[in-house]
Formats: structure tokens, sequence, C-alpha cells
């Protein structure tokens, strides 16, 4: 099944609202769980970075989990960005920063971050070297790395089991953006391609039935 575009950013505010509200709570848990065993050191107070935070839940669960670090968090969509401050408590705000613009041309505070991570961001991009390009020039030796998006199913009857499997209680508007963005994700091997044209020596792996986890450490560059 070809990979068919859907758009890159989700600015409609009903949209902002029923992702923000959706049950996540087992793949993104799972997915900071993943990036804790990465970085290792339970004291962890470098500097993280979010790629494509939405609404800020994997930030806010990554901020609890390492008390001691600082995360800037950046989307391309504003409502989103306004959606993670609005609910983001007062005592976290002060170590997560949220930012809006659109990569790869918006601004970053730091050069570089000891952790870089991203959830479903690369299947919105038209093109993915953005997400790869990015990485690449705010990592140095040593940041850790965690990429998780969706995987593409090869027919689109799959798409459509996959959605009634995990969102038959969301709303409709959900059930759609969840469909589009199934057509929309990456198959492992164009993932592995992706990573040998960026230079990026990551482990591409299959987890569970809908996701890829692509993970590592960064080279010296």
């Amino acid at each position: 099944m070809e990979r068919v575009l859907e758009p890159e950013l989700m600015e409609d505010l009903e949209q902002v609202f029923a992702y923000a509200k959706a049950d996540f709570e087992q793949p993104h848990k799972k997915f900071v769980q993943r990036i804790k065993t990465l970085v290792k050191d339970p004291s962890f107070s470098g500097k993280a970075l979010d790629l494509g935070c939405g609404p800020g839940d994997i930030s806010r669960r990554f901020a609890k989990v390492f008390p001691l670090c600082k995360i800037d968090a950046i989307d391309g969509s504003k409502p989103m960005i306004d959606y993670g401050i609005n609910t983001t408590n007062p005592d976290l705000q002060t170590r997560l920063n949220f930012i809006h613009g659109k990569l790869p041309e918006a601004k970053l505070p730091e050069q570089n971050y000891d952790v870089i991570f991203s959830n479903s961001l690369l299947h919105h991009l038209p093109d993915p070297q953005i997400l790869w390009h990015v990485v690449k020039k705010h990592s140095t030796s040593g940041t850790r790395i965690a990429i998780m998006d969706l995987l593409r199913p090869g027919r689109n009857y799959m798409a459509e089991s996959l959605v009634e499997m995990y969102a038959t209680n969301e709303p409709e508007i959900l059930k759609r953006d969840f469909y589009h963005s199934l057509l929309a994700a990456f198959t492992i091997e164009e993932i592995k391609k992706q990573l040998k044209q960026a230079e990026l020596s990551l482990t591409v792996e299959q987890i569970g039935d809908r996701h890829v986890f692509i993970s590592g450490i960064a080279d010296q560059h």
C-alpha cells in the first residue's frame, strides 16, 4: 500500500481537543519507560528536546520521571502549544519550555541536547529527512535518541481494523485522523532507508501491532 500524505499540522481546535483528550495512556507510558531505560540515570539533570510535542503529555511525563532535567518542547501547531501551556502545572513550567515553531527552520534554544525524543511526528512530515536532519543537527556524542511512530499497514482494511480496535469509543474526528495517520506512516524498511540516507546509526524495531521504536546513542559528528 502506497503512502498517502495527510496534513502536516493539526491546527483545527476540534482536532486538537480530540487528540489531547484521547486515551493514549498505554502507548505514552510505554514510550516514556523505553526512554527511561535508554537514559538509565534516574538523576538525569541534562537538557531534553521533544520534537512535535503536541499537547505536551509525553513532555510532562518525562519531566516527572526526571525531576532534575529541563525540556524544550516544540510543535508547529499553535493551538497544540497553547493547550500544552494551559494544561501544565506551574511547578513543571519552570522546567518545561513550550515552543511554537515549524521544523526545520524553527530556532531552538540549545545547539545540542542530551536526550532527543519524538512521538508521532514522522508520519506528519511530507519529507521524513526533516526529522532526521534536526535530530542529527541537535545531537552530539552520547545524545540519547528515542523516536516512536505509527507503522503503515499493508492494506486499507488493516488500517480500518486498527482504528476499530483502538479508537472505538473515541470521537469520529479522532477515528478519521487515526486512519489517515496510519496511511501516512512509513514501513520499517522505509525508515531504515531514511536512516541510512541520513547517516544515523539507530535501531529500528516494531513494538506491538501499530508502532515502531527507533533508538540509539549518537556518535560524534
